[in-house]
């Protein structure tokens, strides 16, 4: 069945770094568009960027610049580089992706930037 499994949350001060995974099963990972998703104490899931098959990236307007998204299709993996991090980055963050009209996601990882 599909799995997606985030990794790489932490607690991490303002201005640091953290790289968060997604590993994928389940499906023909090199096929379809991967996608971070993130969630807010008491605000809604966002979109924060996603990658095509083939690699083309976009990114929500608050992390552009600050963000990478990047995959291995060996790997069956898709990352989310975060710098220069900052408290309105804390939240859930979420792996995802769709099939047709059906979503599917990870359980989520915490990510909380905080001094």
């Amino acid at each position: 069945q599909v799995q997606l499994v985030e990794s790489g949350g932490g607690l991490v001060q303002p201005g640091g770094s953290l790289r968060l995974s997604c590993a994928a099963s389940g499906f023909t990972f090199s096929s379809y568009a991967m996608t971070w998703y993130r969630q807010a104490p008491g605000k809604q899931r966002e979109w924060v960027a996603s990658i095509t098959s083939v690699g083309w990236t976009n990114y929500a307007d608050s992390v552009k610049g600050r963000f990478t998204i990047s995959r291995d299709n060996t790997k069956n993996t898709v990352y989310l580089q975060m710098n220069s991090l900052k408290p309105e980055d804390t939240g859930v963050y979420y792996c995802n992706f769709q099939i047709s009209t059906t979503q599917f996601w990870g359980q989520g990882t915490q990510v909380t930037v905080s001094s």
